[in-house]
């Protein structure tokens, strides 16, 4: 696939991080931890050599942008405002663009012009959906939340895209963009993240049932905005615990080496460190 190179206006990539031992970082993230199991040598470059990644994919750009819009949106019902206009969205969206550090990798017949149609269209979708109006209290937005959850690990740190209080309810919430509209298996297997964010999240209410749900704009042709629910099932909350703990442990005893594949490898940011890598 043919792809094309856009150079942000911005100063020049920093110089890599000295390489540092897994054993310094006093927290760990599901990002993080997603990132090893993609690819244990990614994980290396990103988190323990601190290499300054060469390109970024338009789509994981486009999907921050319109992450930023979002998350503008609740803070501002957070604060006691009304909605800002689909306008003011943009404005938050086109910052996210200029945000980047990294020259942006657009494919065939992408550009800032066509996304920027398709964004405003989102954001207009998402703008008038019920879910941009949650019924209760907005508790937080954007709010990271750690805490110990998983003996002898360290410290776990989350950032929750929204929480919201009902009568009845603590409602966590995971703003997602999707190509497609997600399937069951999809739901299922991006469940782990929320339900550990549900252990972070429990102080928030202690005595409320806490509901775990994904807020999905999909960038169809007909843009929807739909919900998925997740219950806090326990024996899932503890498989998670676990494979968060073995991953942990690979990532102490540095084990660290390339994962190839068709999907993942032609949008690594790390093609050129992991050609060269002796292995």
């Amino acid at each position: 696939m043919t792809s094309l190179i856009f150079e942000p206006a911005t100063e020049a990539r920093p110089p890599p991080l000295a390489t540092a031992s897994p054993q310094d970082r006093n927290y760990i993230s599901f990002s993080a931890i997603r990132s090893y199991q993609t690819c244990p040598l990614q994980y290396f470059f990103r988190y323990v050599a601190g290499l300054p990644k060469e390109t970024v994919s338009a789509s994981l750009v486009f999907g921050s942008a319109i992450h930023n819009a979002v998350e503008h949106h609740f803070r501002r019902l957070l604060e006691g405002q009304p909605a800002p206009p689909v306008e003011e969205l943009m404005a938050r969206y086109r910052e996210g663009w200029q945000d980047q550090s990294a020259p942006v990798r657009f494919s065939k017949d992408e550009g800032t012009g066509t996304l920027d149609g398709l964004a405003e269209r989102m954001l207009r979708t998402f703008a008038a959906n019920d879910l941009a109006r949650p019924s209760g209290h907005i508790l937080g937005v954007e709010e990271t939340l750690r805490g110990s959850i998983i003996p002898g690990l360290p410290d776990v740190l989350g950032r929750i895209d929204l929480i919201v209080e009902t009568p009845d309810e603590l409602v966590i919430s995971d703003w997602k963009t999707s190509r497609a509209r997600y399937s069951q298996d999809q739901v299922e297997d991006s469940t782990e993240q929320l339900l550990l964010y549900a252990e972070l999240a429990k102080d928030f209410a202690p005595r409320k049932k806490i509901r775990l749900e994904f807020a999905v704009l999909t960038k169809t042709k007909e843009i929807q905005v739909e919900r998925y629910s997740a219950a806090p099932d326990p024996l899932r909350i503890d498989r998670t615990k676990r494979v968060v703990e073995r991953v942990w442990k690979a990532i102490e005893g540095e084990v660290f080496y390339p994962a190839p594949s068709t999907m993942n490898c032609s949008g690594c940011p790390y093609r050129d460190p992991c050609r060269k890598w002796p292995g």
